[in-house]
């Protein structure tokens, strides 16, 4: 008597086999959920953001050669080593701050992997994701160049810079995450889009002005740091000047969105940014007038990290994108 099989291709019809194709996927073979992604995103987001804010407290304090040697803290130790020609001070805030940027990697290569392994995939939001794990390395060999160099200015003021860009560029991967892969669409006539341009490439010179100001300034590091040999009043002028320029298109371009009747989103977020704005250049003019204390050096600079985060969910709001078609998993 013949026995029936099952024809190539069919369910299964044995209670194990049933039960084995019914049993849930483990867990390392599932796709990474969405709200993981955006976990690690807003990871990226704050270990970029207060990586900038623990880099000036290095600076202020004069830390930087805390750790005298890279990628080891003293001659033969990872850690730091109790010694009488260095601070203890001076190395927990260095060591600190090397330490972070541990985290900063993690979140950032997570973020880049979880988008990577996502289903279905997304190439360009893959290929944005990239960029922070790929910063971070680059920061990490910066910051031994800076060492090496005995914290010479031209080596630190790029260290903040790449961190305010990799926060940028962070912002816009968690925001991505929620759109579509469509091509960008405006929500604003294009003369407003490009002012938005405007005040985003003004926002660029002042933050690379408030990093020379600070090169030739009294916390550009301990007393053998070499400085920026320019007159720190004339780059805080030119600093200043930038302000308010990027204030006044600031305000043009608000007045615009008002015209046009911009989505309520955009109109939030502008409000915000004005008013990190304003707070931003107040500390400017109080931290002038005062002699540049170091505790409102350490606050300019979170303030430049919450002026660069506003910044970029504006110009990332007068856009939005439209679902895509689907890449194959």
């Amino acid at each position: 008597m013949a026995i029936a099989t099952n024809p190539p291709g069919s369910a299964p019809d044995s209670p194990l086999d049933r039960s084995a194709a019914l049993a849930p996927t483990p867990w390392w073979r599932r796709a990474p959920s969405l709200r993981l992604q955006r976990a690690f995103a807003w990871a990226a987001v704050v270990a970029n953001g207060a990586i900038a804010v623990t880099g000036a407290t290095v600076r202020v304090t004069g830390s930087g050669l805390g750790c005298p040697t890279w990628p080891e803290c003293q001659p033969g130790s990872l850690v730091p080593v109790a010694r009488e020609d260095l601070s203890a001070v001076h190395q927990a805030i260095e060591f600190s701050n090397r330490t972070l940027t541990g985290v900063v990697l993690i979140a950032s290569l997570g973020t880049f992997l979880l988008i990577w392994l996502a289903r279905p995939q997304r190439p360009s939001l893959t290929w944005l994701a990239a960029v922070l794990p790929a910063g971070v390395v680059f920061q990490a060999v910066w910051g031994g160049l800076t060492v090496l160099t005995g914290l010479a200015w031209w080596t630190v003021a790029p260290h903040m810079l790449v961190s305010l860009l990799l926060l940028f560029v962070a912002i816009t991967v968690l925001v991505r995450l929620d759109e579509g892969d469509g091509p960008p669409e405006s929500v604003v006539p294009r003369p407003l889009q490009l002012l938005t341009g405007a005040t985003v490439g003004v926002l660029v010179a002042l933050c690379v002005a408030g990093t020379l100001v600070t090169a030739a300034g009294p916390h550009g590091g301990d007393d053998a740091t070499p400085r920026l040999d320019v007159p720190v009043r004339t780059l805080a002028q030119v600093h200043a000047d930038l302000m308010f320029l990027y204030l006044g298109l600031l305000i043009a371009t608000s007045v615009g969105y008002l015209a046009v009747r911009a989505p309520r989103r955009l109109l939030v977020r502008t409000a915000v940014l004005i008013a990190v704005t304003a707070a931003q250049g107040l500390i400017g003019l109080v931290q002038f007038a005062t002699g540049v204390p170091e505790a409102l050096v350490v606050a300019h600079v979170l303030g430049a990290v919450l002026l660069t985060a506003a910044a970029a969910t504006v110009a990332l709001a007068t856009r939005t994108r439209t679902p895509g078609p689907a890449c194959p998993g």
